[in-house]
């Protein structure tokens, strides 16, 4: 091999050297690039994470809230329930009492019957005597009146005397 031949042999592979090292470079520049835009996407991603931390501990204090709220809901149920009893006892007892009221009245009813009979016996028996009254008064008129000619025959004899 002659060195011409060599030479050119040599300026053809450093030719293709620098093809590759340019290729090589070139592909470096991409990757550089590539990692720019992956060291962006990875800030985004880390961003987007800490926003759904952030809307995750909101959840979890929402949650929080509302186990609270139903704790409430259900004491709230607790003290109804409770209220619901004393009034369904509440209406037992009216309703007892009203039994009772409805017994009352109609023993006054049968009183006020009794009441009634013995008021129409008492006025007869006012009729009665009211009768009788008169007819004793009556009577006591004739006697004073008889009294008086009595009286009166005896103060005339007397005079005759």
């Amino acid at each position: 091999m002659t060195n011409e031949e060599f030479q050119k042999i040599v300026l053809e592979e450093l030719k293709k050297l620098n093809e590759k090292v340019d290729n090589l470079e070139q592909g470096q520049a991409k990757l550089g690039q590539s990692q720019v835009k992956l060291e962006q996407s990875q800030t985004k991603l880390e961003q987007g994470q800490a926003k759904l931390e952030q809307s995750q501990t909101k959840l979890e204090q929402g949650q929080a809230k509302l186990e609270q709220s139903q704790i409430k809901l259900e004491q709230g149920q607790a003290k109804l329930e409770q209220s619901q009893t004393k009034l369904e006892q509440g209406q037992e007892k009216l309703k007892q009492g009203q039994g009772n009221l409805e017994q009352g009245q109609e023993d006054i009813r049968k009183d006020l019957k009794s009441i009634i009979e013995q008021t129409a016996d008492l006025t007869e028996f006012r009729e009665e005597i009211n009768a009788k009254v008169d007819r004793v008064i009556e009577e006591l008129n004739t006697i004073e009146i008889v009294t008086s000619k009595n009286w009166n025959d005896i103060a005339r004899l007397k005079s005759i005397k």
